[in-house]
């Protein structure tokens, strides 16, 4: 491929061509180039129109066709030579079909820009990133949802500030982040749908004289219509910052998991042990199984909501329609998307891998007084108190078992009954974790039977 600039696309617009600084500056086929495959299939889909419109000869186009084929190949091969020189893959492309067809690739162009081209090419790289975070997310809840299943009825503590609140079963725990990825494929399937139009044909800025046929590009792309506005079609980025705003919540997810998970795996709790595969071990202490794959994802988040600021920030404040900025939308979403997909496969490994230790989940609920508001619930119940005579009274509860150095179920009832002579020997039914999960009979509560019931309807609903 020549390299020279005789090439430039501006022709003899300047007499000479930019300066090493410039190119540098003003090139981005270094990033760009991964949307080979998409450019590829957009101008194959203009090419076809071109010819089913009569705006070009048919011979043409085949040879267009054929040529464009010839170029994915090479591309998909490594035996292409990508030039800086070109500035973009779109030039890139172009100049490599001009010497593999001759004349018929300078009529790809006609009634088209780079402006609608572009937007074409990083609106079908966006649409492809939004399937494969559904493929992940998908992937990721049923591994959650299997581990629901498998402890719908072990208990655990529950906690709120950090600090053991009440008891909950682990296949609670595990559901909740279900319902948690399921609002982010939700979020990315409703984006999907919302950017899937087509920009193809809106040209510069302004449409075009040619007789195109948007709606046919359109729906060989897999678009469901042309964007309705070439200014808008050209110059919205919307669809890429919809993209991070749905990585950086999902990210955001993905880290507070990671964070029980590194908390879990500690020596200090041992509710879980994560798989050697999603582990690594200390140079220097041999004791050592660090939860690097954890940490890791827990990190993730700052590149993918640095990303979504950044390109916030290059789109706030440009007037319509294209501006030389908005060639900073790319390599801000390529890293989110690497990271975000990276972020989803390593987290649903771990979960399909770890082991929960319910022993140790078991022992931790039953600590902390974590069944002192099942006490003072059946206080309010069956005493027939206030709530809070009944708050007052438990805390009377928890100071004195704090004093004996004891939990709530370790005290008699004679003690008890120093701090409220109505109490009964039935308080023991409820001072139980087992028994305090139980009662959570509520919808969407922690009881087996409700955690039950909502993985059968997610193993309905994921397939």
């Amino acid at each position: 491929m020549s390299d020279t600039t005789s090439n430039q696309m501006w022709g003899g617009r300047f007499a000479a061509g930019p300066d090493a600084i410039m190119e540098a500056i003003n090139a981005s086929i270094g990033f760009d180039k991964r949307l080979a495959a998409q450019d590829i299939a957009g101008s194959r889909a203009h090419a076809a129109m071109l010819g089913a419109t009569g705006i070009v000869e048919a011979s043409d186009v085949e040879a267009i066709r054929k040529g464009l084929l010839t170029v994915l190949s090479e591309i998909e091969s490594g035996d292409f030579a990508f030039s800086a020189a070109l500035e973009d893959i779109h030039m890139n492309v172009e100049a490599r079909l001009k010497e593999v067809i001759g004349a018929p690739a300078g009529r790809l162009h006609t009634g088209r820009s780079r402006n609608d081209q572009v937007a074409t090419d990083f609106r079908l790289w966006v649409r492809d990133q939004l399937d494969a975070a559904e493929t992940g997310l998908l992937a990721l809840m049923r591994a959650l949802v299997g581990q629901a299943e498998s402890g719908a009825d072990w208990v655990m503590p529950g906690f709120t500030h950090l600090q053991t609140a009440q008891p909950v079963t682990w296949g609670h725990h595990m559901m909740a982040y279900v319902e948690m990825f399921a609002r982010d494929l939700s979020r990315v399937r409703d984006a999907r749908a919302r950017m899937n139009e087509s920009p193809l044909g809106a040209a510069a800025l302004a449409g075009t004289s040619f007789p195109v046929d948007r709606q046919m590009t359109a729906e060989a792309l897999g678009f469901d219509r042309p964007m309705a506005n070439s200014l808008d079609a050209v110059s919205d980025r919307d669809f890429a910052l919809e993209f991070l705003g749905c990585a950086s919540i999902c990210a955001m997810h993905l880290s507070r998991f990671a964070e029980e998970l590194v908390i879990w795996s500690s020596a200090q709790f041992r509710f879980v042990t994560l798989s050697d595969r999603f582990s690594t071990g200390s140079s220097i202490m041999p004791q050592k199984k660090n939860p690097d794959a954890a940490e890791l994802i827990r990190a993730k988040v700052g590149r993918i909501f640095g990303a979504n600021v950044a390109l916030m920030m290059v789109m706030k404040g440009l007037p319509l329609a294209y501006s030389k900025d908005m060639q900073e939308d790319k390599e801000q979403v390529f890293d989110a998307a690497d990271n975000l997909m990276l972020a989803l496969a390593a987290m649903e490994g771990m979960v399909r891998d770890m082991t929960a230790n319910r022993p140790a989940l078991e022992a931790a609920a039953a600590s902390g007084f974590s069944t002192a508001t099942d006490l003072a619930d059946w206080l309010v119940r069956v005493l027939d108190l206030p709530f809070r005579e009944a708050h007052h009274v438990t805390g009377s509860l928890v100071a004195l078992a704090e004093k004996q150095g004891c939990d709530l179920p370790d005290l008699t009832l004679e003690q008890m009954q120093g701090v409220h002579n109505g109490i009964t020997g039935d308080v023991f039914d409820v001072l139980g974790v087992h028994n305090s999960v139980a009662s959570r009979t509520s919808y969407g509560g922690t009881s087996p039977e409700r955690v039950r019931e909502q993985v059968a309807r997610w193993k309905e609903n994921l397939g």
